[in-house]
Parts: structure tokens; sequence; C-alpha cells
């Protein structure tokens, strides 16, 4: 599988060792905190799901925080190697194919995994202190993002490669919360029929 290292593999937040209790707890958290809220969900909530204690919770997590770090640092490496493997499957085709892999791989990724949208995005929306611990895993899986828009931008166009990766960026990001809102059928395959024109165009190429 292709190996996508950017910036963004520095600096990785703290993880704990995973046990099988702990991974019931980060599974019974990641279905809760999707589905529910990060702040609706208590860790009583958490362990009764689990089928462990309070103690036991407290003893191999240390906080909720570092529950919400495993939950969302879990989801991104999933999501990464779901489109290591779209990549790889196009490994050798034109640039444009690559980059609307991307876009195909958020499409399976969403019909499986998110109903209800971006998980990060989500977070987010409910944790906007930069001390967080899982900010950082929030703010890292995007910038990884568009680390990975701009290098298979650059295989289009060296000159306009940041350009054109922004312009990329705004249309997935703008597909993951489209499709968590259920405004319109399939947001992914039309931001990839968008991006499909920029990459004839240019994303400098005044609008018809």
């Amino acid at each position: 599988m292709e190996t996508m290292e950017t910036t963004e593999t520095v600096g990785k937040p703290h993880r704990v060792r995973m046990t099988p209790g702990a991974r019931r707890v980060v599974e019974a958290a990641e279905r809760l905190f999707y589905e529910r809220g990060i702040h609706a969900v208590g860790v009583d909530l958490i362990a009764a799901e689990a089928g462990v204690t309070k103690k036991t919770l407290y003893d191999r997590f240390g906080s909720k925080e570092q529950i919400v770090v495993e939950y969302l640092a879990g989801r991104d490496e999933r999501w990464r190697e779901l489109l290591g493997g779209r990549l790889d499957a196009v490994a050798g085709q034109e640039p444009a194919a690559r980059i609307l892999a991307v876009f195909e791989a958020s499409r399976a990724w969403a019909a499986e995994h998110g109903p209800r949208g971006c998980s990060m995005i989500n977070a987010h929306a409910e944790i906007g202190d930069p001390a967080h611990p899982a900010y950082a895993v929030i703010t890292g899986q995007k910038r990884w993002m568009l680390d990975l828009f701009t290098r298979l931008a650059r295989e289009v166009d060296g000159s306009g490669a940041d350009r054109l990766a922004r312009a990329l960026m705004l249309l997935h990001e703008g597909a993951l919360v489209t499709h968590g809102l259920g405004v319109f059928p399939d947001p992914f395959g039309e931001a990839a029929d968008r991006a499909r024109e920029l990459l004839v165009k240019g994303p400098g190429a005044p609008a018809r």
C-alpha cells in the first residue's frame, strides 16, 4: 500500500495500549459519540455499554478526553488505510484519476461509516479549545488531507498546485458536510464532477 507521509506524521497524539477491555470502551465510545455527540455522552454510559467498570475505564484512559482522542485517531487511521488502498488501485494512471479517487474513497467511506457526516467536522463543532488533546487530531487530519491534495495537484500543475489543492479541499469538505445534512443525493459525485472541471480548466478559469 502506498505510504502517504506528510508533516502530520510528526507529533502524533498520545495513544494508550489496547487491551480487550479498552478496545470495547473505544468501540462503545465511537458508536455513542458519533450517534449522539461527544458532550452528550458521559463515561458512565460508555462504561456500561462496554461492560467495564468506571474505575477500569479511568485506569486505562485517565480521562474522557483521552477516549475522544482514541475515537477520532482510530477513525482517521482506518480512513487513511481505505484511501491508501484506493490510490494504490489507480497507481500509474493519469494524475486526475488519482485526485478523483479521493472523492470516490470518501463516497465509499461515507456510505459505510459516515451517515451523519465527517466525525472530525462534527467533533470540531464541540471541541473548539486548542488545548483539548483531541483538537490536534481533528486539525491534523484536515491538514493531512490538504497536504495530500497538494501533492496530487503538483502532478497536474506544478505552478498552480497550491490553488488547485485548496479548491479541491473545499469541494471535498463541502461534500462531507452536505452528505451529513442530507441536502441532496450524492454530493461526492457532484463534487467529483466539479473537480473534473477544475482539472480541465484550472482553478483560475472564469465561471461560465
